[in-house]
């Protein structure tokens, strides 16, 4: 009898995302960090019998879980490719890759003002902290020609394959997203029928080699 198709492969379920404290990672020609760390990667290494995002979550020296999302996550491909028309055939003769784009896609369910940091691509130096009782995000206009602030981003959800004897919530498809920065307008709410939340497109960029990051599907193992 024919195989249908394997359940294993179906993919539900929410993500947990994870925004860096040291802006975007570089590559250095041996591996991803940040600014000013030296050779080592800053990306949190896979550890055999832990599920990686209890590995991301303990690195809180570079990483912070953004808490809450809505409407999931999502990650956008838009490849744009150039035509090449002759004369002898109604439709294009060749295709050809002339740009690329890639966006991730979510909505920042707890209104902090930490998380509208991330939101309107805003410094961290004007996010006021030190009063737990005051907090306060300064809405600078910023200077002609700033470049817009960049950020690393993971995200870790349910994967695909099969978990053997281990349970389905022991496999996971991690995102990793080198340079990320949200650029589309942000809405700041407060309404009676609808809770306030940030709908936040990020625009991925490639490092000097090329990469914009990488997905990963992996199982906690023993």
């Amino acid at each position: 009898m024919a195989t249908r198709g394997n359940s294993n492969q179906i993919i539900v379920g929410a993500a947990q995302l994870f925004v860096s404290n040291s802006g975007p990672l570089q590559w250095s020609g041996s591996a991803y960090n940040f600014s000013g760390s030296g050779s080592v990667s800053s990306i949190p290494a896979f550890v055999d019998g832990t599920l990686y995002a209890d590995t991301v979550a303990a690195a809180t020296a570079n990483w912070r879980n953004v808490g809450y999302t809505m409407n999931g996550l999502e990650v956008q491909f838009q490849p744009d490719f150039g035509e090449v028309q002759v004369d002898q055939l109604l439709d294009v003769a060749k295709l050809y890759k002339q740009g690329m784009q890639v966006n991730m896609v979510t909505a920042f369910a707890e209104a902090t003002l930490e998380n509208l940091v991330v939101a309107i691509a805003t410094s961290d130096a004007n996010y006021d902290d030190a009063d737990p009782d005051e907090l306060t995000l300064n809405l600078s206009a910023g200077d002609l020609g700033e470049v817009p602030l960049e950020r690393a981003l993971i995200a870790v959800g349910p994967g695909s394959g099969d978990p053997s004897a281990t349970g389905a919530d022991q496999v996971e498809r991690v995102y990793v997203a080198h340079r990320a920065l949200s650029i589309d307008s942000v809405t700041v709410s407060a309404k009676r029928d609808t809770p306030s939340m940030y709908e936040v497109s990020f625009r991925l960029l490639p490092t000097s080699n090329g990469s914009y990051g990488k997905i990963v599907d992996r199982v906690k193992g023993a």
